[in-house]
């Protein structure tokens, strides 16, 4: 059972005693991650989250990896978007380590001066590694095109640019406006009493305070239909086509789902066994949800050779035409909805997961939805609802493109535009 308190200070805590499991997963969740920064800090959040490893005022770096590895415990730390993650899983005996170093290295993390100097030279080699990748450049790329007035398609690393200013004072008053406990999370599942735990969250965290108390309303990020190439010496061409979706809470969010498993979501996919299978033509090719607390997008990705750019733009839009005349069968869908429910079930038996869901749901919705409205809400979507998510999905008016690797002699937008299958 899934359990919401509050500590004293307005910290939220969500908690689900799993009895059987012999493991906790604790997780603080923030709601801060790139989109909160002003474009002056661009990737200050993910730089936050790198020196929260570097040492507090008890700890230095080793030792707080050293405390981890002696209990078999595990700790990391992730930042998106719109939020930021630091989570520990261990046995439920070695509980008590695990709170007492990540509320030290979250409370006390020292920001060193030479520590935050030592960390920009990893992050800049982090930013130069992204770059190098034409696969991985091709998303962030169409992101910044297509959300160009919005801290929502600039990237989480930030830019050399914004990372060098960096320092003590930087950091720790950007971290005293934006790591709140109006904006905090404590989300642990696993072995535990709930009532013994709240008595150690609230000595942990309960004297924490800070100087700000209201979130900022972000300004809303408009869809700008885009098309870019980006000449790299690659031996393919890396394709990222996308269309305007739905945001994270819509009331269709699992029929469109439901819909990307079916269409590029894993190997029986649609664009995998065509395009793949049956013409041989990617190694890679697959489609997915971005999905944000205010928009989303739909992305079909594809890496091939610079000459078969125009045959593989060809079936994806042929089989984009054959979703929205033929529509997804009863058959299909029961299939793939059986699908989702054995994978969302499979992974509720695991308490990071258990963790991860609760802790984002209640972040970003104020809530849980139980196992069992989920899964009734999967099993009650009809064929209906998944023509409607087709022809509502795939506006070719709004279609965007990048190509990122071989593209001299490619112009994207033609072969887009111009598609013999568009509508």
């Amino acid at each position: 059972m899934v359990t919401i308190h509050r500590l004293h200070n307005g910290v939220t805590v969500v908690l689900e005693e799993i009895p059987y499991v012999r493991s906790i997963a604790f997780g603080i969740w923030v709601k801060n991650g790139s989109v909160h920064e002003p474009k002056e800090l661009g990737g200050i959040s993910h730089f936050m989250e790198h020196m929260m490893f570097k040492g507090t005022q008890r700890r230095s770096a080793r030792e707080i990896a050293e405390e981890m590895d002696s209990v078999g415990g595990q700790i990391n730390a992730y930042t998106t978007k719109e939020y930021t993650v630091y989570h520990t899983r261990t046995l439920d005996t070695h509980f008590e380590t695990a709170l007492d170093v990540l509320s030290d290295m979250f409370l006390h993390s020292k920001f060193d001066d030479k520590d935050i100097k030592r960390e920009r030279n990893v992050i800049m080699e982090e930013i130069n590694l992204y770059e190098d990748s034409a696969e991985d450049l091709v998303h962030e790329e169409l992101q910044s095109l297509v959300w160009p007035e919005s801290s929502l398609g600039r990237p989480i690393l930030g830019t050399v640019d914004t990372i060098s200013t960096f320092d003590t004072h930087t950091l720790r008053k950007y971290r005293s406006g934006h790591y709140r406990p109006d904006n905090t999370v404590l989300s642990v599942a696993g072995n535990f009493s709930s009532d013994e735990m709240l008595v150690r969250l609230e000595k942990a965290f309960g004297a924490w305070q800070s100087q700000e108390s209201e979130e900022k309303s972000l300004a809303p990020a408009h869809y700008t239909p885009s098309f870019v190439s980006v000449q790299k010496e690659t031996e393919q061409v890396h394709l990222l086509l996308a269309f305007p979706s739905i945001p994270r809470d819509h009331p269709k969010k699992h029929c469109y789902t439901i819909f990307n498993t079916i269409f590029g979501g894993g190997m029986s996919s649609v664009l995998f066994q065509k395009i793949r299978e049956e013409h041989g033509l990617t190694y890679s090719v697959y489609s997915y949800l971005a999905q944000y607390s205010q928009n989303g997008l739909f992305a079909i990705y594809a890496g091939m050779a610079p000459g078969q750019t125009k045959t593989v733009i060809d079936l994806i839009f042929q089989e984009i035409q054959r979703q929205k005349e033929r529509g997804i069968s009863a058959k299909l869908l029961k299939k793939t909805k059986e699908q989702l429910i054995s994978n969302f079930i499979i992974g509720n038996e695991s308490t990071m997961n258990r963790m991860t869901s609760n802790g984002g749901a209640v972040l970003l919705r104020g809530s849980v939805q139980s196992p069992e409205e989920t899964i009734a809400e999967v099993e009650k979507i009809t064929p209906e609802d998944m023509e409607q998510v087709v022809h509502t999905l795939f506006d070719c008016t709004q279609v965007s493109a990048c190509a990122v690797g071989k593209t001299k002699g490619i112009c994207l937008e033609d072969l887009v535009k111009n598609n013999k299958y568009m509508d």
